[in-house]
């Protein structure tokens, strides 16, 4: 079945006034790729700060408009050129929607329940549900990197799993399912800046989605919490610079501007750094303990990265692989299986 004209069909091309270049070496992307990496596992740290001296989606949309406004602020400095036609504006909505509403919601309520490192792992299953949305919109997905996705979440089911065991399951679960909602907002989200990656420049991009996901947020933080709560404290100003600035605005920047040089599959193989990232900080800064589960999810979540990395090489946006099998691509109707030149 066809994919949404709106969503398949190609925005209008415009001059976007973006500096990123898709010749950009392939150790620089990586690089930017693992630092964007590190950056999100710092956030559900920051959050835990955050949400214990402010209302949860009050904090959140603090952190959302804080970090749009910047980047917007930036763009305008830089005079980057603003969305053009329906298509750019209706994947900006999709992509607020998804990654900002969704994914701080489930990302701030999340941290409420479970440990800091356990909430980035479970937040951080998306790379598989991208994949997924990625074969069917994108037609990005070959075989050795559906294995390798598949291995990755092998390794956070490794990791997340003893929990179920654990006192208190209740509250465990609920974590867990506000986890999966900022997975799925922020799997959506991702697919529709890859889209835009390349059409609109980086720096709009993410500052629109900010702000129009930060809409639905502050007015359910209107209606169910009291922003006048918050303490304004030197701790509370510190988490939220530090999830606004480099949490959220330059890494959207630096993301969308790997979105415009590589395909989404291959550059979501690397979110499963995510959670050894995330672990790493749990362990050194709250005291999580290092399991047998924890050692072992780990090193298969890097394994899995490896075989993302090195099955999608050399895929472009068609989702041609070279050395690869491309599983489809959206000029196959009907989808069939074809080996990549």
């Amino acid at each position: 079945m066809a994919a949404p004209a709106n969503l398949m069909a190609a925005p209008t091309r415009a001059p976007t006034g973006s500096k990123s270049s898709p010749d950009a070496p392939e150790g620089m992307t990586a690089g930017k790729i693992v630092l964007v990496m590190a950056r999100w596992a710092a956030c559900f740290p920051l959050i835990e700060v955050g949400i214990a001296r402010a209302p949860h989606l009050t904090f959140a949309t603090l952190r959302a408009v804080l970090a749009g406004v910047v980047l917007l602020a930036l763009a305008t400095f830089h005079q980057r050129a603003r969305p053009v036609g329906s298509q750019h504006w209706l994947l900006l909505v999709v992509a607020g929607l998804g990654g900002t509403t969704a994914g701080f919601l489930g990302m701030f309520h999340a941290a409420e329940f479970i440990s800091p490192g356990l909430a980035t792992v479970i937040a951080n299953t998306q790379p598989l549900l991208a994949s997924a949305m990625a074969y069917v919109l994108l037609g990005e997905i070959g075989r050795t990197a559906a294995s390798g996705l598949t291995v990755g979440f092998a390794g956070i089911a490794i990791i997340a799993t003893p929990g179920l065991t654990d006192p208190g399951t209740d509250d465990y679960l609920l974590g867990v399912a506000y986890g999966l909602l900022a997975a799925l907002g922020i799997t959506v989200g991702n697919v529709a800046l890859k889209r835009l990656a390349g059409e609109v420049d980086a720096l709009v991009a993410a500052g629109t989605q900010l702000l129009i996901g930060a809409v639905p947020l502050a007015a359910l933080a209107l209606l169910t919490e009291d922003p006048t709560t918050v303490k304004w404290s030197p701790a509370f100003v510190a988490s939220l610079a530090g999830l606004a600035l480099p949490g959220t605005a330059l890494v959207y920047w630096m993301w969308i501007s790997v979105l415009e040089t590589i395909p989404l599959t291959k550059a979501n193989g690397f979110s499963f750094l995510v959670p050894t990232f995330g672990l790493t900080i749990g362990i050194g800064f709250y005291d999580e303990p290092l399991t047998f589960a924890v050692a072992t999810g780990s090193a298969t979540v890097l394994a899995g990265v490896a075989m993302v990395h090195r099955g999608d090489a050399a895929i472009g946006p068609s989702g041609i692989a070279g050395g690869d099998t491309v599983l489809w691509s959206p000029d196959s109707s009907p989808p069939t299986t074809r080996v990549a030149p």
